[in-house]
């Protein structure tokens, strides 16, 4: 079904990068949505009112959100899909994670207020009247919901939209928030016991945890939250195909929206390289990462000495010194220079973002450790902290 969807509503839908088909797979996802969450809501609201059922009616009003939340998501990604301008030139693409955050909130909402509903089924307990009607109509709706989790989850992955990926959350905790309904008026039914308030107190519980989940993922995006492992093995697999760069750090991936990440890292090659030469494979390394994975890359060239036994031997001995004052720091960015009867250590010192000590504390405990083992070192460092 989600397959012959996207066939005949998103042309061209294999070309995911491009804005405009993107846009047409959020389309088909949000008008699906609200069609469907709206057809769910009014069946649930009559069968509610007629069953009096406070449970079924606070899933009716879910649904409603849902619609809601399917509305915002197409306008969010309208807003985001506009071109780059003076004001923004590096586009509208965030818009998309601030719509997602509305969506969350929402979610959020509409838990609190049947938590509300139902405590007030607890205390006032109403006899609910519970039809084969009813019975039906809620195992189709947890079908309708378990089919929109899939649909969602297949258009979020396709085109990497957080929007949509809450969105199938979203169904997942109203397929059980259906369910404990479900659940709640086959036990009313049958064995005469009404459980009406404590299933929706169950269901808003659900729908309140999965609305904090995802507005805690969108909320890391919003403030640029580390990067997925996956970016970064892709990064570091990708430059590993060409054997003139040595290794790569201060890798950073600035995200300003699907569609729209930038890439920036240091490349360490041969200092004896030719540098003509190289910088064209450095070109290369940007061209073709763009061109695959759709990111926008700015790589900084690092030289470095590999062949001088020297420089090796001084690396090995501060990388190890290092590590002895504490394991977590790692170093890169090393040279050395002599100064007549003392040496010039310069290297950076990486910390961990969640060290206890702070940047200069560090800094003077690698370079006291480095002077009591080699006096004859003088050291420049500079402290800083990984970005992924």
């Amino acid at each position: 079904m989600t397959d012959l969807l996207i066939k005949l509503f998103v042309k061209d839908r294999k070309n995911v990068q491009d804005p405009k088909v993107r846009g047409n797979y959020a389309t088909l996802s949000s008008v699906t949505g609200i069609i469907a969450n709206f057809l769910l809501f009014v069946g649930k609201l009559i069968i509610g009112i007629l069953s009096a059922s406070v449970a079924i009616i606070a899933d009716a009003f879910n649904n409603i959100g849902d619609a809601g939340s399917s509305v915002v998501t197409l306008i969010g990604f309208r807003l985001s899909g506009k071109h780059a301008d003076k004001e923004h030139p590096l586009g509208h693409g965030r818009l998309e994670y601030i719509t997602a955050f509305i969506v969350d909130v929402l979610i959020i909402f509409v838990g609190v207020e049947l938590f509300k509903s139902s405590i007030e089924k607890i205390i006032e307990p109403q006899a609910t009247e519970i039809g084969t009607v009813t019975l039906v109509f809620l195992g189709v709706a947890i079908l309708v919901k378990l089919w929109l989790f899939f649909f969602y989850g297949k258009i979020a992955k396709t085109i990497n939209s957080q929007a949509i990926k809450g969105a199938s959350f979203d169904s997942v905790s109203d397929v059980i928030a259906t369910t404990l309904v479900f659940v709640s008026a086959l036990l009313s039914r049958f064995a005469g016991v009404n459980i009406d308030g404590y299933a929706g107190i169950l269901v808003a519980a659900f729908i309140f945890y999965t609305g904090v989940k995802a507005a805690k993922e969108t909320i890391d995006l919003l403030l640029g939250g580390a990067p997925d492992k996956g970016i970064v093995k892709k990064i570091s697999d990708f430059v590993k195909r060409y054997p003139e760069v040595i290794g790569i750090h201060d890798v950073m991936v600035h995200d300003y929206g699907p569609g729209r990440q930038i890439i920036s890292f240091h490349a360490e090659v041969s200092a004896k390289s030719d540098f003509s030469y190289v910088h064209d494979v450095i070109d290369n390394i940007e061209r073709n990462f763009q061109k695959e994975y759709g990111y926008l890359v700015t790589i900084h060239l690092d030289p470095i000495v590999v062949d001088d036994d020297k420089v090796s031997e001084m690396y090995d001995f501060v990388k190890s010194t290092v590590k002895e004052v504490d394991e977590s720091f790692s170093i890169h960015d090393f040279r050395m220079t002599y100064g007549g009867n003392h040496i010039n250590l310069i290297f950076d010192l990486v910390i961990p973002v969640d060290s206890k000590e702070n940047d200069e504390e560090a800094a003077e405990k690698v370079e006291k450790k480095i002077k009591e083992l080699r006096p004859e070192c003088n050291c420049v460092i500079k402290a800083e902290h990984p970005y992924v």
